[in-house]
């Protein structure tokens, strides 16, 4: 059976949900956005871009980027084999 769009689709907050329910701990929307970037999901274009062409980008933890991959799954948004 095949996904409609809406369905393969999880909002930010569903995941930080899904993440916090299995895992124990947060995740920031950074972190979803890097992970979802990395693994070629669309991400909307975000409004709050800074002008210091200096900042210090955090990196996303390997166990926090493990636990947002398990929800991508979970929620059908990339498939088993990454």
């Amino acid at each position: 059976m095949d996904l409609t769009g809406a369905e393969s689709k999880a909002t930010y907050k569903q995941i930080q949900n899904y993440v916090l329910e299995k895992f124990r701990f947060k995740v920031s929307t950074l972190y979803i956005a890097k992970v979802r970037r990395k693994y070629g999901l669309d991400i909307r274009e975000h409004y709050n871009i800074s002008k210091n062409e200096k900042q210090k980008v955090p990196q996303c933890p390997i166990e926090k980027e493990e636990a947002i991959l398990d929800a991508l799954k979970y929620f059908k948004m990339i498939k088993d084999g990454f």
